[in-house]
């Protein structure tokens, strides 16, 4: 192969661990790594970032995008400029809350035409499970979304309706009938109804509406879903640390069931929100420190897979300050490596674990071969962090197009100093090139 390029570091992460290497370019694609001192091969170009860690790109399984139909809160231009700033070289977006919903192929076909000149990093698509369009998902599965998402609680856009526990099984029978993967919003309506509703700006009132039981139970009887019909399901965003041991057990004895959570849950507590800073509403909410002990013990024992953003923006005028009707969603898209570094080292882990966590397994989830690690044969996507290097967080500095962040004024450690996609260089310095990425069909 004819080597172009080759990026060198006294740290570079691979599946066998983090050593000094030279990663020889061909075409797009890591063609080997080889020693650190090894020569540059002819006309091949040399950059030397110095001690700086080379990490696989991240993949971000859990994105809305939001376009076409809300582009006003955020938009694939936007978006995919926050993910190539923030280290981010995939991400996959969800069948809502963009208008159309990505629910036939018609409107898969809209969504990747709006896409296809915007998009600074790789996008994929999820498909959507609603309660009338099982005939809808063979046809979108052959053209190539990576899975289907849907609520069993309200979704809070009213074209996108949860499945009842009929309507689920109904659809996972279809998907598993090809060998696909339903994504799943794990909350249980009943228990969120019998939950106390009061409005207002108090974070704890919020938080008793949405009860660790409603995701205990949703994810509870999903679980025996999956194994009643051997279908393969992901719980998104865990928030309850309640249903680890039902999901270790459920692994333990070959359910097919796999978990992620996010940022928010895993840095943020329910005992450091002011009252009425909707910036931090999200559903499932962000709970009590105890709670987010026992995530990171999770994570340490396989039984939480990946994290992913469920990066949710909107408009500022949309979080109001009272939690009952202000939008739910955080916007981390840019910030989740940060974010997660500043609190992985704190508790004693490290980088290898957050590629293992942000890089290899959203893309062994999405399928993604080519994504994910540092190896011959691999698409040559790389994040290149200053992981010592400390910054606080300013919502001026955000790709994001409403710069309403949970993060602002916090300082975190890890600067990405630039993203590479296909071994061209997409962000250097918070600086980005023009969109240079691909749209990404299931296994091609």
């Amino acid at each position: 192969m004819d080597v172009n390029l080759v990026l060198r570091s006294t740290r570079v992460i691979t599946p066998e661990g983090t050593r000094p290497a030279s990663i020889a370019v061909s075409g797009g694609t890591i063609a080997a790594v080889l020693p650190y001192e090894a020569e540059v091969p002819a006309g091949a170009r040399l950059e030397d970032v110095g001690d700086d860690v080379v990490l696989p790109g991240l993949v971000d399984t859990h994105v809305h995008v939001n376009d076409p139909g809300r582009t006003e809160w955020e938009g694939f231009w936007t978006a995919t400029r926050a993910a190539a700033a923030g280290g981010i070289t995939t991400l996959l977006d969800m069948p809502l809350n963009s208008l159309p919903p990505t629910t036939t192929v018609e409107n898969l076909r809209v969504k990747q035409e709006v896409a296809r000149a915007k998009a600074h990093v790789d996008v994929g698509f999820w498909g959507g499970a609603l309660p009338d369009n099982v005939k809808d998902l063979r046809p979108l599965h052959d053209a190539g979304v990576f899975g289907f998402k849907c609520f069993l609680s309200p979704s809070g856009v009213e074209e996108f309706p949860e499945l009842d526990q009929e309507r689920l099984a109904t659809s996972l029978a279809e998907i598993s009938g090809f060998d696909g993967l339903m994504i799943v919003h794990a909350e249980d309506p009943h228990h969120l109804a019998a939950a106390p509703q009061r409005p207002g700006g108090a974070y704890a009132d919020f938080l008793a509406s949405r009860p660790r039981d409603a995701e205990n139970t949703a994810i509870e009887n999903l679980i025996n879903q999956a194994r009643r019909l051997d279908a393969r399901v992901h719980v998104l965003h865990l928030s309850s640390s309640d249903a680890l041991p039902v999901i270790a057990a459920a692994k333990a004895e070959g359910v097919k069931v796999t978990v992620e959570s996010c940022p928010h849950f895993l840095t943020l507590t329910a005992e450091e929100i002011p009252d009425g800073a909707t910036e931090f509403k999200c559903c499932p909410p962000i709970r009590e420190a105890v709670n987010q002990d026992a995530l990171w013990q999770g994570l340490a024992d396989g039984a939480i897979d990946c994290i992913v953003s469920d990066h949710s923006p909107s408009t500022a005028d949309l979080k109001t300050p009272d939690f009952a009707s202000a939008w739910g969603g955080i916007s981390s898209l840019q910030l989740g490596l940060p974010a997660i570094w500043t609190e992985a080292r704190r508790r004693g882990f490290d980088l290898t674990d957050v590629v293992r966590w942000m890089s290899e397994g959203p893309a062994r989830l999405a399928g993604l071969t080519r994504k994910g690690a540092i190896e011959a044969g691999r698409d040559a996507d790389f994040a290149v962090l200053a992981p010592e290097a400390t910054f606080t967080v300013d919502p001026a500095d955000l790709q994001h197009r409403n710069r309403i962040t949970a993060y602002a004024g916090k300082t975190l450690h890890g600067v990405v100093t630039s993203t590479w996609l296909r071994g061209e260089r997409i962000a250097d310095n918070g600086t980005l090139a023009e969109p240079s990425g691909r749209l990404l069909e299931r296994n091609n």
